[in-house]
């Protein structure tokens, strides 16, 4: 079974994440979307469709990276999310009962050894 095929996204916690999208859409010249984000597009390992890799940022007292305490998730894209959920727990990983299932895929979540929650995504067919 594949394990991670690619990174789906970074997200960044920021005091002012305003200000802060906005020093990077005009000192690094990231095209920063109306919600807040960046998307990269890519098909290179896609033949069947559009791969993308989110940037965002959200405010720093968010309590979508808890229960860790890091100023950071990286989200990865994953094939089966359920196999890979399944594995991680038999192999003793801490892995959050929740899963999130909608039109943009299907999303669930992992801690790490160093406390840094983790992101597993599973795109829609087509992604």
């Amino acid at each position: 079974m594949k394990r991670v095929t690619g990174i789906g996204g970074i997200f960044i916690k920021a005091r002012d994440p305003a200000a802060l999208r906005e020093w990077y859409r005009r000192h690094l010249g990231l095209n920063v979307t109306e919600w807040g984000g960046v998307v990269f597009r890519w098909n290179e390992d896609n033949p069947q469709g559009e791969g993308t890799t989110i940037w965002s940022l959200f405010a720093d007292d968010t309590k979508y990276f808890a229960p860790s305490t890091a100023p950071f998730m990286v989200n990865y894209r994953v094939e089966d999310l359920d196999a890979l959920l399944a594995a991680l727990r038999a192999e003793g990983c801490a892995v959050d009962d929740k899963i999130d299932d909608s039109e943009y895929g299907k999303f669930g979540w992992v801690v790490d050894p160093e406390g840094n929650k983790i992101e597993l995504w599973q795109p829609p067919p087509g992604r």
